[in-house]
């Protein structure tokens, strides 16, 4: 049977369980869709936005963010005001978020695929041209929190694709500006900063206002208005993803200290009372540890109340059978954050087909590909990493299929396409490929 340990809140589970599928299914249940009157509302936003331009959306901004702006230009931010905001930083500071920068253009610098091509026999030249997207809007979270990681995994593998203009886009709620935030645009390559957020920063992205330029794609999480937004302007821009909350699963042969592992769980649980947090292991006594380092270690966080709220709802201890069982859960559950706490993962590794990334051994905490790995932390979650990928250096880039025929290429491929085409009953298509065949 499931039970809820009274302190932290978080279930215990077992996959021996009679229930068990059906309980593991109602805590990985997780509904993107925004409801009637949340969609409502952002439609209402959209199509002030896109018919009235700036002074909608500063409207929206001031209500919404409690501003009293006049105009957009109060609600600009350009290259020289992101530059001081990096050289006024602390000197720790500065040299963390230039580290973690350096380290994770590296990376994507690795992802960065090549234009090809090849010359068949008669002539004939295929390929792929590979270029990047002109504009991209970066939409990163304000209010609760400061996220200056998410302006570098997103903005970075932008600049590295080699798009032309990157504009961010980032909520102030009260006016309150986060220097650490601009810094990291700074260092990312922002062109320029609108201090705008929510649905209406969406709008403004996807349509263009007579201030801010339209973009073509919208990357970074956000709010559900900002999801909501994000959905219904797809087709009008591209988009990364509709994100859900933030998760992670660990698992663990027993042999990991219980307080790493507990704090590894909370990690993920701070992040707001939806995010989720579970366990695998199949040591009872290892499990029981955790529990009680969860326990007594929970009270020492400043982000507690959240964390209890997040654990009680979506968090979970599974004891399993073995190793090939905690595969078919891996596999099952499709994790964002995936940490093998185990010995030997690279074992592991060929078993694992869905997770957004995976954390090998004791040591690499997930909260070290939060900030500075490498990797982006901006992943697939809610199951989707059965299909979706980290967003990378090829979001931002798109590839034209090239095709040259030479004379003789173009008469042998006509009488394939003329005999398809006919079948198709489009007799257009098949003359128009008959025309260059040779005699």
């Amino acid at each position: 049977m499931t039970e809820t340990n009274a302190s932290s809140g978080i279930s215990r589970l077992a996959t021996t369980d009679a229930d068990f599928a059906a309980r593991l299914d109602h805590l990985l249940a997780w509904e993107g869709v925004s409801d009637g009157e949340v969609q409502a509302r952002v439609s209402e936003i959209l199509e002030a936005v896109k018919g009235r331009g700036d002074a909608a959306l500063v409207e929206a901004s001031n209500r919404f963010d409690r501003l009293s702006a006049a105009s957009m230009v109060e609600l600009t931010l350009t290259a020289p005001r992101l530059r001081r905001a990096y050289e006024e930083l602390p000197v720790e500071q500065r040299e963390a978020l230039a580290q973690a920068a350096e380290r994770i253009r590296l990376y994507h610098q690795r992802q960065k695929p090549e234009s090809w091509q090849y010359t068949e026999k008669d002539g004939t030249v295929l390929g792929q041209q590979v270029m990047p997207l002109d504009r991209a809007g970066i939409y990163v979270p304000g209010g609760k929190a400061a996220y200056p990681s998410s302006v570098l995994m997103n903005a970075i593998p932008a600049h590295v694709a080699g798009v032309r203009e990157i504009i961010m886009v980032v909520p102030t709620p009260d006016g309150v500006l986060n220097e650490l935030v601009l810094a990291a645009a700074h260092l990312a390559g922002v062109d320029r900063v609108f201090t705008v957020g929510g649905a209406q920063a969406i709008a403004a992205l996807a349509y263009g206002t007579e201030t801010v330029p339209r973009v073509d794609k919208i990357v970074g999480p956000g709010n559900i208005y900002v999801a909501t937004a994000k959905r219904a302007v797809f087709g009008q821009v591209g988009i990364d993803m509709i994100a859900g909350p933030s998760e992670i699963l660990v698992v663990s042969d027993g042999e990991t200290d219980p307080d790493w592992l507990a704090m590894d769980l909370f990690s993920q649980a701070e992040h707001d009372e939806d995010a989720q947090a579970i366990l695998v292991g199949w040591n009872d006594e290892h499990l029981d540890a955790v529990e009680a380092a969860i326990d007594r270690l929970l009270p020492t966080l400043e982000r507690h109340e959240i964390v209890r709220e997040s654990l009680s709802r979506r968090g979970a201890l599974i004891r399993c059978r073995d190793r090939a069982e905690a595969i078919t859960l891996i596999n099952r559950i499709a994790p964002e954050h995936l940490e093998l706490s185990v010995a030997g993962p690279e074992e592991w590794l060929p078993e694992v087909r869905h997770a957004g990334a995976i954390f090998m051994g004791r040591y690499t905490a997930e909260a070290l590909g939060d900030y500075c790995a490498g990797p982006n932390h901006v992943l697939p979650t809610s199951g989707t990493a059965r299909f979706s990928s980290p967003l990378g250096v090829y979001d931002f880039q798109k590839r034209s299929s090239i095709i040259n025929c030479s004379d003789d290429g173009a008469s042998t491929l006509g009488r394939v396409a003329s005999v398809l085409a006919r079948g198709e009953s489009l007799t257009a298509h098949a003359r128009s490929a008959e025309y260059r065949i040779k005699a």
